[in-house]
């Protein structure tokens, strides 16, 4: 497999591992991605310093407001902190 259909079947697998908890591997519950934002992107989400910063990112994350996020929602997610880690790694390659 390439390097991008691997890092594909990686973000599948990792909703999947995720979102199964309930047994609903449709979508993902607050608990669910609350649980994948600290074990998958320790770096980015810190529980301790905003405790309300799962309840935003849920929020924002449930694009059709079914308090879930599926799969569509969660990967529009990754695609955009995809870019920001993107720009953010060109502005410091450029100092």
């Amino acid at each position: 497999m390439s390097q991008l259909e691997t890092a594909m079947g990686m973000i599948i697998a990792v909703f999947d591992k995720y979102a199964k908890a309930d047994g609903n591997r449709q979508a993902l519950t607050k608990a669910e991605l609350k649980t994948l934002l600290e074990k998958e992107l320790p770096n980015f989400i810190s529980s301790g310093k905003d405790k309300d910063a799962i309840d935003k990112v849920f929020k924002n994350l449930d694009e059709n407001g079914d308090s879930q996020v599926d799969f569509k929602e969660f990967v529009i997610f990754v695609s955009a902190l995809t870019c920001c880690c993107h720009k953010y790694f060109e502005l410091d390659a450029a100092k």
